[in-house]
């Protein structure tokens, strides 16, 4: 395969999702989104890029902080946080609630349990003051990360979703981000907390809101929401032979109706679509070359299963692939870090642009690796 050698400008656009060609699909959400994680591809898109009000949907960007607290070190499952009799009297039956004790020291185990089953809306107030000692300080934090994590039209202004004049607002797009990040970055997190059926606190037991567990084979999070000014939302997430999809739907205007439209659109997802493997994880796709560098050549890698999603008729026969980057590459390189892209071109479709990594590291070249360098490009060689 021939490598094409291309400019930063057209490098940033093919590296920016598509989206694709859907099969036909009636949604009752005003607002509606899904994706294929493993493509990249976008199976439908309504309204998507449209700032709307969370509610309890924000409480992913409060578990998202938390898990990469706990990832990093500086944050322990088994530490224990005090409910203080403030947020106890502004926050105990306040919405969808824990049933924290005032005064009580609950675990950070715990408080995310009552975050992602139980949608706490208390437990969110205390994990938050309990890691940065105010809401306040603790909302900084979720703009940061969401900022890093590449939600472009979001921003927070409480830990909660709890309704803020307008404060916090995000879009269904970035949900979905925020919700791919979460499986991506945190596996072992996100399988732990996001798909109980129920969690027991104070005696209390509450059954989590998700309308896909038990309703769609391989589904396993994410977060319900409602208010008043939402209406009803989801963000949802199910894995089916090796293929995940992430949805998003917002502004149902029943408990019902998000239960029915959830699991339709899921299911529409898997029936309508099929996944095509590219490239296992670790699998060499390419080679590039190396300017200034240890190395000459680097491998182009797959960071995980890589596949292309295409309709369940399409025919595969016209697929065609192309390596993308802004080369030669220059040096110091990361093994793993993302250098190159791969644009997968099909009829009737929008490309499909998935990540290729370094396969080790290139360290930059000495004085003389750069002088025999310069010598082999005067040669031509």
């Amino acid at each position: 395969m021939k490598t094409p050698l291309i400019g930063l400008a057209m490098f940033s656009l093919l590296a920016t999702p598509l989206a694709a060609a859907a099969p036909s699909y009636v949604s009752e959400a005003p607002i509606a989104y899904m994706t294929d994680l493993s493509s990249g591809a976008v199976l439908f898109s309504r309204d998507a890029d449209k700032q709307i009000p969370p509610a309890s949907m924000a409480k992913m960007m409060t578990a998202y902080v938390a898990f990469d607290l706990i990832k990093k070190g500086e944050l322990k499952l088994d530490q224990k946080i005090s409910v203080s009799p403030d947020t106890w009297r502004k926050w105990n039956n306040q919405g969808s609630s824990m049933f924290l004790a005032v005064g009580s020291q609950v675990t950070v185990a715990d408080l995310l349990d009552g975050i992602v089953t139980l949608s706490g809306n208390d437990a969110c107030v205390v994990l938050a003051e309990g890691i940065a000692g105010s809401e306040e300080a603790f909302v900084d934090m979720m703009n940061k990360k969401a900022k890093e994590i590449g939600l472009a039209n979001s921003r927070f202004g409480n830990s909660n979703g709890w309704p803020d004049e307008g404060v916090t607002q995000v879009t269904a797009r970035d949900l979905a981000q925020l919700a791919t990040a979460t499986i991506r970055n945190h596996p072992k997190l996100y399988k732990r907390f996001y798909s109980k059926g129920s969690f027991t606190w104070n005696g209390i037991t509450q059954p989590n809101r998700d309308p896909l567990l038990g309703k769609v084979d391989g589904a396993d999070g994410l977060k319900t929401g409602h208010t008043e000014e939402a209406g009803y939302g989801f963000t949802g997430s199910a894995e089916q032979n090796g293929r995940r999809l992430v949805m998003v739907v917002a502004g149902l205007d029943s408990y019902n109706g998000r239960v029915n439209e959830s699991v339709r659109f899921m299911n529409w997802g898997f029936r309508s679509w099929k996944s095509v493997p590219l490239f296992t994880k670790g699998k060499t796709v390419d080679t590039a070359p190396v300017q200034l560098g240890s190395k000459r050549e680097l491998a182009l890698i797959a960071p995980r299963d890589l596949a292309l999603t295409l309709p369940r008729t399409a025919d595969t026969d016209k697929v065609t692939l192309k390596v993308v980057y802004q080369g030669p590459l220059k040096a110091p390189i990361a093994k793993g870090q993302q250098v190159a892209t791969l644009v997968v071109s099909a009829p009737d479709m929008d490309r499909q642009v998935m990540p290729l990594v370094a396969a080790e590291a290139v360290e930059e070249a000495g004085l003389f690796g750069r002088l025999w360098a310069g010598i082999l490009s005067f040669f031509g060689a």
